[in-house]
């Protein structure tokens, strides 16, 4: 289902003085910002920046240690029926016998229940989260035996499912082949062009420039003796800039221009 456009768009994310973190030891810190509806943000860090913790605080699963957060105008653990995410690949179980249909059926438990039958509407749902990711063709097939990118567009698609406001991306385009990248790619921007928000973890910046409307970038913060500052969030054409990238990515020489970004070592 797609988003109303409306030229008064409310506000998806509010941080306020928000501080993240495990067991009290703060992960990523001093966070000032508010996010758009509609629009599509860039977080940007290196290894140790805090992307994945700040996520998880989005989604209320990361201790807030400071600060006010509101998603989608309230509480995390209340938005959460009206976010969709997809974690990191390495984070997932393969082994499991389920089908790549299962797994996107998912994603309907949290609104509906696990033993709540899912009905011909939720079927419809299922099927067309499928055909937006391209795999409709592979529903039956056992998960675990699809290719990287296409486990990456399934776990996509179990987050759509649910017809969320909000999606949280946490390193998707990692390992993928140019197609399976275009595809997310192309998905990111039309979600965005349907008024929806999306905040996508990456370290490479052609993404941002590419699909995104905002960039936030953290720092590792070694500097200073502790992780995870904000050191830049705005309008892409404003916060992406060379100075912003080099304090991100204190250790690493790294080239902007409008394509392409080089940096001396993998920072990710």
């Amino acid at each position: 289902m797609t988003l109303a456009p409306s030229d008064r768009r409310g506000t998806a994310l509010s941080l306020s003085g928000a501080a993240f973190g495990y067991s009290g030891a703060t992960r990523v810190r001093s966070l000032d910002l508010e996010v758009p509806e509609g629009s599509a943000v860039a977080l940007i860090g290196p290894n140790g920046s805090g992307k994945s913790t700040l996520l998880r605080g989005i989604l209320g699963l990361a201790e807030l240690t400071a600060g006010t957060v509101r998603v989608l105008g309230t509480s995390p653990d209340r938005a959460r029926r009206s976010v969709g995410s997809l974690p990191q690949a390495d984070t997932r179980d393969v082994s499991l016998p389920v089908t790549l249909r299962q797994v996107v059926t998912m994603g309907l438990y949290r609104s509906r229940g696990a033993l709540r039958p899912i009905g011909r509407e939720g079927r419809a749902a299922v099927a067309q989260a499928l055909e937006r990711v391209g795999l409709s063709g592979f529903a039956a097939r056992r998960f675990g035996e699809l290719s990287g990118g296409q486990q990456q567009r399934g776990i996509l698609a179990r987050a759509l499912v649910s017809d969320p406001r909000l999606l949280l991306l946490d390193e998707p385009f990692n390992g993928l082949d140019r197609e399976n990248r275009e595809t997310l790619l192309r998905l990111v921007r039309e979600l965005r062009d349907e008024g929806r928000t999306v905040i996508v973890s990456t370290h490479d910046l052609e993404i941002a420039q590419q699909a995104c409307t905002h960039v936030l970038l953290l720092s590792s913060g070694h500097h200073l003796g502790e992780p995870g500052h904000p050191a830049a969030f705005g309008p892409l054409d404003e916060a992406l800039t060379l100075d912003a990238v080099q304090h991100a990515f204190q250790d690493t020489t790294v080239e902007l221009d409008q394509h392409t970004v080089t940096t001396t070592r993998e920072t990710e």
